[in-house]
């Protein structure tokens, strides 16, 4: 399945992001106002820059590793690390999944607002788990394409 989600999820944060602080500082320049209450905003976002370049990065296989012992393994050990592997990142992200959609239900059940810009901490707080079942389909993707490449030893 090709990226152009994430791509476009990325970019039209990075954009947002983009334009919040341009005028944030042409704001602060000519007016010695601030707009500091965009801040939640942009940290929102930038969790969501994170989330979905992990999503890419994990389809892609590039993400960030250590791979000092893997690439001195032979192949049988190099398959059982990488199933170890592919257990830790689903079982994190799958923690990261439940606990974020429990948290955005409580923010939601409890009417929490943000303290910037006063709106519901659920919409925020919704694309947790959200982004995360995204990093876990691209996982188990990604682990699909390497069982078809596997051959046996």
């Amino acid at each position: 399945m090709p990226l152009a989600i994430e791509r476009a999820v990325i970019a039209g944060a990075l954009a947002v992001i983009c334009v919040i602080s341009f005028a944030n500082v042409l704001v602060r320049y000519f007016t010695d106002f601030s707009f500091a209450f965009t801040e939640e905003v942009s940290v929102f976002l930038l969790v969501i820059l994170a989330f979905f370049g992990s999503a890419i990065a994990f389809a892609r296989d590039e993400q960030i590793r250590i791979t000092f012992f893997l690439d001195r393994m032979n192949r049988s050990a190099r398959w059982t690390a990488t199933i170890v592997i592919l257990a830790a990142n689903l079982t994190i992200f799958g923690l990261v999944a439940w606990f974020g959609s429990r948290f955005a239900y409580e923010e939601w059940l409890f009417e929490a607002t943000t303290p910037g810009l006063g709106i519901p901490a659920w919409i925020y707080s919704m694309w947790l788990p959200i982004a995360a079942v995204v990093i876990i389909l691209r996982l188990l993707g990604r682990f699909a394409r390497q069982l078809k490449q596997r051959t046996p030893d």
